[in-house]
């Protein structure tokens, strides 16, 4: 009778079948094949209690080679034949010159492109849980989460939180798409940015010199505007196309010299129509939310919480909605109120943001057709330089056309060139400015009307301004529900209630403006032309105050 083989030598029996398996994945695979399953038919016949205990061993033994393949420390040979040297002529697939090689490189680590998504992640948790019940070759957590992570190429950190969102949420979800974050500057609406340019302005009427750290007292200490940091107020005055320039002996903050040609050609011209006895209409575009309200109310300051309030039999006061949805206004108006029919009212997609990328120039120019219908012969129309407004009516020639289109545009023209120009030359060939014409240009010549565009950033000389002020306040006093339907009649209540006494009263204002900037003007070249022996700014020094002086 055989003598049965003691348990322990079983273990060592498997470190030797291991080896052997080892050597037989690399060559003689029938070979191994055929011994392996003589084995088991003799284990399984005669020797029942070695293949009970074999088999008990196995599940950690197919876990070791598996590992072993998939961390590339066992090489496996292909099958198939050979890849034949020379070129591919597939165009659908790539193939690997050399298999092995391949496999035996080091493994890649999955590319920063962002979150795993949830299938990716699931497959992470799969790998970790197969690797949780091949406990045997791994004693500690921390190697199956280090496992875990080498064979998804990322880090252990990574497989750690998908491990821990699993076990809170008992799923694993996709990350969020990012939304375009806007800056402070961005979400200042056109009012708030006129508002602190005249900040500015003021400093050059008391003829003073404005620095950051002063512009910022005073906007933080203006209750009606919002408060700053210094660099938020820098940014500011960047996008106001304020220069803070160098100048001998001084330093100063100055409009750019276009706009300040811009600026007085406007105020030259709106004087010289006024004269003429032209009648003038502005235009502009406003919005306002469901949950528009008063920004201010009266409040109990006795009532301290819900349930003191409730006691008494009084309430907590008026809660702040939220914003909702958002209607966008486009109107016109004169000395004599609003244009009868010209109001263009339509609830906006988004709720929030800058309201003009609402606009476009194809509704825009819809609209203002019915507009030239309604306006008479001769009269002007003020506006501002939205881009929608100031749509070409065809596009000019620059550096990015192809040369063959640029030549085209040419013939089309009747403007000679000659074929060996380059397109640097072709583009000298013609005036650009006297094909910059605008869409909304030409179809208010075709009616006899004129249109006088601000100056960026100058909305306080637009009377329609203070117009949206006085409709905003009567929608803030009487919004009750913040719904969009009760939100369009009091639009419609607030603007047949704005009538000729608050045009003229808001264009009179306006009038004033013009004159004061009119004086300014004169003012900024005395001030650019006077020397300051106090203030010097060294090169490479910021636009903060500077309390160092010099005596000459």
């Amino acid at each position: 009778m055989a003598t049965r083989l003691p348990s322990n030598k079983v273990s060592h029996w498997l470190v030797i079948a291991s080896s052997v398996v080892v050597s037989m994945l690399k060559s003689h695979r029938k070979l191994f094949v055929l011994f392996a399953f003589c084995s088991f038919c003799y284990l399984f016949c005669l020797r029942p209690l070695i293949l009970f205990e074999f088999l008990l061993s196995l599940r950690s033994f197919v876990a070791f080679i598996c590992l072993k393949i998939l961390t590339n420390q066992v090489p496996i040979k292909m099958s198939g034949s050979e890849p034949s040297p020379g070129p591919s002529h597939s165009k659908k697939r790539n193939r690997i010159p050399d298999p092995e090689s391949f496999l035996m490189s080091p493994m890649k680590k999955r590319p920063n492109s962002g979150g795993l998504t949830a299938n990716e992640k699931m497959i992470s948790i799969n790998i970790y849980k197969h690797l949780m019940r091949s406990s045997s070759t791994y004693p500690e957590k921390g190697e199956i989460t280090k496992a875990t992570a080498q064979m998804m190429g990322t880090s252990e950190k990574t497989i750690q939180r998908i491990i821990k969102e699993y076990k809170i949420k008992g799923e694993v979800t996709s990350p969020s798409r990012s939304t375009p974050k806007y800056s402070i500057v961005d979400k200042l609406d056109d009012f708030t940015m006129s508002a602190i340019k005249r900040k500015v302005h003021q400093f050059f009427f008391r003829n003073e010199l404005p620095t950051i750290k002063k512009i910022t007292m005073a906007i933080n200490d203006d209750e009606d505007l919002p408060s700053f940091s210094s660099s938020t107020v820098s940014k500011i005055l960047k996008k106001l196309k304020f220069k803070y320039m160098k100048r001998t002996r001084k330093s100063i903050l100055l409009d750019r010299p276009d706009l300040m040609v811009w600026r007085r050609t406007y105020l030259q011209k709106i004087r010289d129509y006024r004269k003429q006895n032209r009648k003038i209409y502005y235009t502009d575009e406003t919005w306002l939310n469901e949950g528009h309200t008063s920004n201010y109310v009266w409040n109990d300051l006795d009532i301290k919480s819900s349930r003191q309030a409730f006691l008494n039999g009084l309430s907590t006061g008026l809660k702040n909605p939220q914003k909702g949805k958002r209607l966008i206004i486009t109107h016109i108006g004169s000395s004599e109120g609003f244009l009868e029919g010209g109001q263009w009212i339509f609830e906006a997609k988004k709720g929030d943001g800058d309201y003009h990328g609402e606009m476009d120039a194809h509704n825009f120019e819809k609209w203002f057709e019915k507009i030239l219908n309604k306006v008479e012969p001769g009269s002007v129309i003020v506006l501002d330089n939205a881009p929608y407004h100031s749509r070409l009516v065809e596009r000019v020639p620059n550096m990015s056309w192809r040369k063959a289109d640029i030549q085209t545009w040419l013939k089309g023209k009747n403007i000679s060139y000659e074929e060996k120009d380059i397109k640097a030359q072709l583009l000298t060939k013609f005036e650009k400015n006297n094909y910059n014409k605008k869409a909304i240009d030409v179809m208010a010549a075709h009616k006899n009307v004129i249109l006088l565009r601000l100056p960026p950033y100058h909305c306080e000389l637009n009377p329609i301004e203070l117009i949206w002020a006085q409709l905003k306040s009567y929608v803030g006093r009487n919004n009750k529900t913040f719904k969009i339907n009760e939100l369009k009649d009091l639009i419609e209540e607030g603007l047949s209630q704005i009538g000729t006494v608050s045009w003229s009263k808001c264009i009179e204002h306006i009038k004033q403006e013009e004159e004061t900037m009119m004086q300014l003007e004169g003012l900024l070249d005395a001030a650019s032309d006077k020397p300051t022996q106090s203030f010097i700014i060294d090169v490479g020094e910021s636009s903060e105050d500077s309390d160092s002086s010099e005596s000459d």
